[in-house]
């Protein structure tokens, strides 16, 4: 019998906050929620901005001060929104007003008056150009006087033209959570958010490792953008031109994959699969189909999926500006004309479906915890959904690399009818939503909403709900449907989908047949919502979508396959789980909760290794990995 996939547990950080216990999903609809839930996420996000702590049962200050808890989140409001979500660029990374440049130069000379210069013998070039005469000039410097021609590179500063990104929570700096040894700062993400997606199971890991044979968890992580700041591969390409050296560090933390090698060597200790797809802006949905094919196939029971980007750096927002793609400073003000605004609407950046001028860039490390439902049923682990499929399709031949094609009408075509397989027509045309991938651009907004529309129409949905979660927290590349799926579970636990709230009315070039765009919160319930469709469109062709099911649908097929008696002992297994997540966000929010990195931990070498004809053994790991292997040849073979 088919197994499963079903969501056991999730973390990250992303403009928000944390992931986990769908705090960041909170942060979208604060206003919304019920006094003690939205209490509750101001203490988490003061705690990450170090604006909260608690110390021997009393909570203080960023500075030590006691607080009486309620109130002072209350006046902290106004700080904590301002700190998250799309905002304008905060100088933490690097200074938008000052970005360094180099600008070419020629000196000319001629003999009779030659240019002249004092310098340390130490920073003389290699190879003295034969136009240079040196002389002595005392305490290890010399003077050099040539005639002719010089080039010359001179240091210039410039205000980058894009100030709007979506960045993690002023103050919080993953770092400082783990000794992070110069790591890129897409690692640091990776380091926090996939620990606190496994603190968020409410189950020991050592646990866990106890159910399954060690080659039978599997880890799909990475990044679309790699490591592009000064420790990974920026520094890499920067830094014998800025007249340092490159590390040892930068070439190997700069790797696509290297989220993953992280979890593996670092947090889990995992000797399963491992490895990434690199898909653009749609990486994330691309991991979780490798980790759903493990499980549905049983040869995995437990993946776990992410990505992590960081791509808030000079060189990529030129990149992406130079392109025409960012909305940068000049073309917001423009888009507000009629408001005679003189500066941009930094909060408003990302407008998805409205006129709008580009995207956002954003930083965000999402990771989900998958297993097969019996394990699910076995560990009273909490359900928080299901993923039921994700189809992936190219475009086939293109003008442009980076404009749309026709491979997104098939994926979500074929999403549409997965999700109709289980919850029937019914349920797909009433009870079904979109987090369309809305990046905030021209061409996103009149080309997704006709596929949107397409495949509405031809499933008889007379008005489809379509949220876009970029226009809180931007693009993040190949994190963002790990964003979308992150704020969908959370849909789940308090019922509102997110409104466009950037968006004030949808542009005139929007196809809206048998689409509902949701401007505003909508409060569906619990269980409104049976299914939703996770959309994701990448650069050269990449596209992505997710059938993902709402844990009462996973619960009611799980009961048909185990029956109800196993259900029932699976809800009081539940109970303790519940308590211990809820432990785990009381010492996130107390500022106790401490990430996962192990460095240097069980060490193993040859001696741990113990190979049979039918088996594998490694000293401390729980289980024997079987070398029982089917043959799927057998028919061909003598």
């Amino acid at each position: 019998m088919s197994q499963l996939p079903v969501i056991i547990g999730m973390g990250g950080i992303n403009p928000a906050g944390r992931s986990s216990l769908h705090h960041g999903y909170r942060r979208l609809v604060l206003d919304a929620l019920r006094p003690e839930d939205a209490l509750m996420t101001r203490a988490s996000l003061a705690s990450l901005m170090g604006l909260l702590k608690k110390r021997d049962g009393i909570w203080s200050d960023g500075n030590g001060n006691p607080v009486e808890f309620a109130s002072y989140l209350h006046s902290l409001d106004p700080v904590l929104k301002a700190g998250t979500l799309i905002r304008q660029l905060e100088d933490n990374l690097f200074d938008p007003q000052r970005v360094l440049y180099h600008k070419r130069a020629t000196l000319n000379s001629s003999p009779d008056k030659p240019i002249s210069f004092v310098i340390r013998k130490q920073h003389l070039p290699d190879v003295i150009p034969l136009n240079w005469q040196l002389s002595e000039h005392g305490a290890g410097e010399v003077k050099v006087e040539f005639s002719g021609d010089f080039d010359v590179l001179t240091e210039n500063y410039q205000k980058s033209g894009v100030n709007s990104a979506g960045q993690l929570p002023s103050g919080f700096d993953p770092k400082d959570l783990y000794a992070s040894r110069n790591h890129p700062r897409g690692l640091q993400m990776t380091v926090y958010g996939a620990s606190d997606a496994i603190q968020s199971l409410g189950l020991d890991w050592e646990t866990l490792l106890g159910y399954v044979a060690p080659d039978q968890i599997s880890v799909y992580a990475g990044s679309c953008m790699t490591q592009l700041d000064y420790n990974g591969n920026g520094g890499l390409l920067q830094a014998r031109l800025l007249g340092k050296k490159v590390s040892s560090k930068q070439l190997p933390l700069g790797f696509a994959e290297m989220p993953a090698d992280f979890i593996n060597a670092y947090i889990l200790g995992n000797l399963g699969t491992t490895g990434t797809n690199v898909a653009a802006c749609a990486t994330f949905l691309y991991n979780l189909r490798q980790g759903i094919r493990d499980i549905q196939s049983g040869s995995h029971r437990i993946a776990i999926v992410g990505t992590s980007e960081a791509p808030i750096t000079p060189e990529v927002i030129e990149g992406y500006a130079t392109m025409g793609a960012l909305a940068d400073d000049a073309g917001l003000i423009a888009l507000d004309s009629h408001l005679g605004l003189d500066v941009p609407q930094y909060r408003r950046a990302c407008r998805p479906f409205g006129n709008n001028v580009g995207f956002t860039l954003s930083e965000s490390a999402q990771y989900v915890v998958l297993c097969d439902d019996t394990l699910a049923i076995e560990l009273g682990a909490n359900i928080l959904g299901a993923v039921n499929d994700v189809f992936v399709n190219a475009d086939g031949y293109k003008k442009s690399i980076a404009s749309p094609g026709v491979g997104n009408y098939i994926t979500m075509a074929k999403a549409a009818v997965a999700t109709r397989n289980i919850i029937g027509s019914e349920g797909l045309q009433q009870r079904s939503y979109v987090q369309a991938h809305g990046t905030g651009t021209p061409q996103n907004r009149t080309t997704e909403s006709h596929i949107l529309s397409t495949v509405a129409k031809a499933n008889g949905i007379a008005h489809w709900p379509i949220a876009a979660l970029k226009s809180y927290i931007g693009h993040s590349l190949a994190s963002s449907a790990g964003d979308q799926l992150s704020a969908s579970l959370g849909m789940w636990r308090y019922g509102i989908i997110p409104g466009i709230a950037s968006t004030e009315s949808i542009a005139a070039d929007v196809n809206q047949d048998n689409l509902d765009f949701l401007l505003e919160h909508r409060d569906v319930g619990n269980e409104g919502m049976d299914a939703v469709l996770i959309n994701s469109k990448g650069f050269g062709g990449n596209n992505a979508t997710a059938s993902i099911l709402a844990p009462h649908i996973a619960l009611r097929m799980l009961e048909k396959k185990h029956g109800t008696a196993k259900i029932s002992a699976y809800a009081q297994k539940n109970e303790a789980v519940q308590e211990h997540v809820q432990r785990y966000d009381e010492a996130a929010i107390a500022g106790t909760a401490q990430s996962i990195y192990r460095f240097d931990h069980n060490v193993m070498d040859s001696d741990s290794v113990t190979v049979a004809a039918n088996s594998v053994d490694i000293n401390g790991a729980k289980g024997s990995i079987s070398l029982d292997l089917p043959n799927p040849y057998a028919d061909m073979c003598d």
